[in-house]
């Protein structure tokens, strides 16, 4: 029964969040939008751009809808920033809230997790209202500026281990328009 209690939360969470990202959408919130194949992100305002980045770099290992430790790759989907340091070795570092509900029961689904991991990470989801970040399925992955990396290296691949890297004035500017709950889709 508990199980089934968790699996009815974790639905309603998605539905609520779903629902939250298209009202946002419509009312001229600002949000983010990661395009990994252009290489690029951009700001929007409801549906108008404001601001483009380009030449981002992700993940060395690429994109995945199903992500885990280690693998080096930037998760695909709709993510909230979870909070925001400006004290951070990549000069500013915004924390998404992945994994997501969503992103566990893909991995489930995939056979990447087990039940028992599944139900870990609702409990903990339940118990502290937010995902946990030290999971099998990865976790603090965030969009940050360089920092003391290599800006030649930057130009040149993708080298983060699943985060979106920008240079650090990117990421000043975009520091600008996001704050902790801002909506940013990766695809």
């Amino acid at each position: 029964m508990r199980g089934s209690k968790a699996v009815l939360w974790a639905i309603a969470t998605i539905l609520l969040m779903g629902l939250h990202s298209a009202v946002a959408a419509a009312d001229g919130n600002v949000w983010v939008l990661i395009d990994t194949a252009a290489e690029r992100a951009r700001v929007f305002r409801g549906q108008e751009a404001i601001a483009r980045f380009r030449d981002i770099s992700i993940g060395r290992g690429g994109t995945a809808h199903v992500r885990t430790e280690g693998d080096d790759t930037t998760p695909l989907g709709t993510f909230h920033v979870r909070r925001i340091s400006y004290d951070s070795r990549f000069h500013i570092f915004m924390e998404l809230d992945y994994p997501t509900i969503h992103n566990a029961e893909r991995a489930l689904k995939a056979g990447a997790i087990d039940l028992h991991d599944y139900r870990t990470f609702l409990d903990e989801v339940l118990a502290y209202g937010h995902t946990p970040q030290d999971t099998v399925l990865g976790g603090h992955i965030g969009i940050h500026g360089l920092g003391k990396a290599d800006p030649v290296l930057h130009r040149r691949l993708n080298w983060t281990e699943g985060c979106i890297a920008l240079t650090d004035d990117q990421i000043d500017r975009l520091a600008k328009w996001v704050d902790v709950g801002t909506r940013v889709v990766i695809r």
